[in-house]
């Protein structure tokens, strides 16, 4: 891939986020399905990926207006009590669709970690970067981003990395690490 967007299916106009990853030099493609995106499995077949390789972004409320986006791959579920463990939260909820909107600037549904409109603490599941490469929203309805998962992780800067969803015995906080 080059570092200019390769454009799947026409597009009139490009997602921000692909004016933000050319910017950054960072190579990609945006990926157009030709109708409404109805489940996880149906988005990674027609991007010729395995569900493993989308990404999902889900924005978590941790109280006082504090927010957390989760990024985790394809079907897997996000380990509540692991997830409370490592932010030390005895409490918390998935942030309403008002909520993402606002913190995010994205609809649930094309949230990406790309191009949020103000910091915001990013932890990823260690199985989000086992791939090579992998999907992601865009921002947009029915539009992916396709790109190497070592470049979202430079894209993204300091992201915490650990086990953040459901894994037998569920010992996931405890292996949690930062990493720049």
């Amino acid at each position: 891939m080059s570092a200019q967007c390769d454009i799947v299916f026409r597009m009139s106009k490009l997602p921000p986020v692909a004016n933000v990853l050319t910017a950054l030099g960072i190579p990609h493609r945006i990926f157009r399905h030709a109708g409404p995106v109805t489940s996880l499995e149906q988005a990674a077949q027609e991007r010729g990926q395995t569900p493993e390789q989308v990404i999902r972004s889900i924005v978590f409320r941790l109280g006082e207006g504090r927010f957390v986006m989760v990024l985790a791959a394809g079907r897997a579920q996000i380990s509540w009590p692991a997830l409370r463990a490592y932010l030390g939260q005895s409490r918390l909820t998935l942030a309403s669709e008002a909520e993402v909107l606002q913190v995010t600037g994205y609809r649930i549904g094309t949230v990406t970690p790309i191009g949020l409109p103000a910091p915001l603490r990013i932890l990823a599941d260690e199985a989000v970067f086992q791939r090579e490469e992998i999907s992601l929203g865009s921002g947009e309805p029915n539009v992916g981003v396709i790109m190497k998962a070592a470049d979202l992780r430079r894209v993204l800067g300091t992201v915490e990395v650990g086990q953040f969803v459901q894994t037998t015995g569920d010992e996931a906080a405890k292996n949690a690490s930062t990493s720049a």
